[in-house]
This record gives C-alpha cells, sequence and structure tokens, in this order.
C-alpha cells in the first residue's frame, strides 16, 4: 500500500502530540517530519515533499499562508489548518484547504479532517492514473474555470466543508448570503456574485438579484401571475423567478419556458 506522506506545523507542543497520537492509528500515514516554527516547516515541505499538511495559522516567525507560498513547489499538498483562529477560515479555503480545524479539537473531529485530506489524496492519484492511461489533457484545459466543490460553512464554533451537490439554493441575506442544503442553513459573509462565479454555471443558476438554485433540486416550473414562473424545488421550496434572469435559466433548460 503506498503511504500518505504527511507532515505537521504547529508551535504548540500538546497539539504536536496529540496529532501524532492520531496519526500513528492510521496505517496508511507516514509521519516524516514536525515543526515548531513557519521557516523549518518551509524548509521540510521543499525537502520531505508531503502529501498532507497539518498546518498552523499563527506560528512564532511565519503565518500558515505564508509558510504555503514561501514552500512552493510543483506540487501543492492537501493543507489542513488545524488552529484557534477562527477568522482565517474562509482565506483558508481560497488556497484551497482541505479542512479548517479548531482548537482545542476531539479526537474525532481529527479524524474527519483526516479523512477528507485522505479522500483528496485518492482522488489526486486517482487523476494522476488516468492522465497516464489517456494521455496529455487538452492544450487550453487550463483555462477552463476552476469552480468550488466545497464550501466552508460555520455552525456551533465549528467549520464545516459543505458540498455543493447538498445546495439546494442561495438567497441574500444583508451583507451575507444564506446558503439552505436539507433543514439547515448557514450564513456565509459574501456576496451573491462571488458565490455565482465560484459556482459551476451549469449547475446553479441565477434565477433572480437574490437567489440562485442548483439545478439538480429543481422539480418543475409554475405558471404564475402575468406570465411569470416560480421554481419549484423537490423539498417544496418555492422560488420566484425574475424576467431580467429568465433567460439564464431557458439557456440552461434548452428553452423550455
Amino acid at each position: 500500500m503506498r503511504t500518505i506522506r504527511t507532515l505537521i506545523v504547529d508551535d504548540e507542543p500538546t497539539a504536536r502530540e496529540g496529532m501524532r497520537r492520531l496519526l500513528a492509528t492510521d496505517p496508511e500515514i507516514q509521519l516524516v517530519g514536525e515543526c515548531a516554527t513557519g521557516r523549518d516547516g518551509v524548509a521540510a515541505m521543499r525537502e520531505s515533499v508531503p502529501d498532507v499538511v497539518f498546518l498552523d495559522v499563527q506560528l512564532p516567525d511565519l503565518e500558515g499562508f505564508a509558510v504555503l507560498r514561501l514552500a512552493g513547489g510543483e506540487r501543492t499538498p492537501a493543507v489542513v489548518f488545524v488552529t484557534a483562529c477562527e477568522q482565517h477560515a474562509l482565506r483558508a479555503f481560497e488556497v484551497n484547504a482541505v479542512d479548517y480545524v479548531l482548537k482545542p479539537f476531539t479526537d474525532a473531529r481529527f479524524r474527519a479532517s483526516l479523512q477528507r485530506a485522505k479522500q483528496r489524496i485518492h482522488a489526486t492519484r486517482l487523476d494522476e492514473l488516468l492522465r497516464t492511461l489517456t494521455g496529455p489533457p487538452e492544450r487550453d484545459a487550463w483555462r477552463r474555470p476552476r469552480y468550488r466543490d466545497r464550501l466552508p460553512v460555520r455552525s456551533n464554533g465549528t467549520v464545516t466543508l459543505l458540498p455543493v451537490r447538498e445546495i439546494e439554493w442561495i438567497d441574500a441575506a444583508g451583507d451575507c448570503v444564506r446558503v439552505h442544503a436539507g433543514k439547515t442553513s448557514y450564513l456565509i459573509r459574501d456576496t451573491m456574485k462571488t458565490l455565482e462565479d465560484a459556482l459551476e454555471s451549469a449547475r446553479f443558476v441565477r434565477i433572480h438579484r437574490s437567489t440562485i438554485v442548483n439545478l439538480e433540486k429543481v422539480k418543475e416550473l409554475q405558471r404564475f401571475f402575468h406570465g411569470d414562473y416560480v421554481v419549484v424545488l423537490y423539498n417544496g421550496t418555492t422560488l420566484k423567478l425574475s424576467r431580467g434572469y429568465r433567460d439564464r435559466l431557458e439557456a440552461q433548460l434548452g428553452r423550455a419556458l
């Protein structure tokens, strides 16, 4: 079995000890190093080329984000931020972090983040294998936009990565947006425009100035007054389709309206 090379960069000895103990219980994990400073972390990342890094945001000499930037390299590891600071969560996921674990963490919470990191590595390795079997990518593949497949949401002091396929609809809520998934909704300090650009346009369509809908969750369209329509979701939610955004929905549905 090919192991997953893992590095810990954290200035707290007790935090490193706890992570080391939990990592030791997973036979897939090979711990390649521990660092207490950012600069040591940069050197270790360059030398050991880990698959996964558990990284503190606030280190004595560097921020965790600076560690990633300075380490560079052709292959970016899967990063799990482990920190006592909540305010950097959105910034963390802008650098494509796997997870954002708040201290003090439970064993179960850490194992969940480890599982997510392993899934990322397994998916990356599968992609690499497929590329070797199918040949080089298309010449202009790099031009294609990269959409988010998960959104960081906060609930009860915990930051969770919500798979976008679970999102049913999104609406504006003052200076924030509210993301609806199942019976739960989450407030995110972001704009409708930012989320619209970040989500795959073939799946998520803006149907109103203040509403984005996941087309996979749409059950039907119903006529409303004066030729207007409402969008009905499988969960029974009814959303207004604004005339100004009707063309966008028609483009995705093949002019069914």
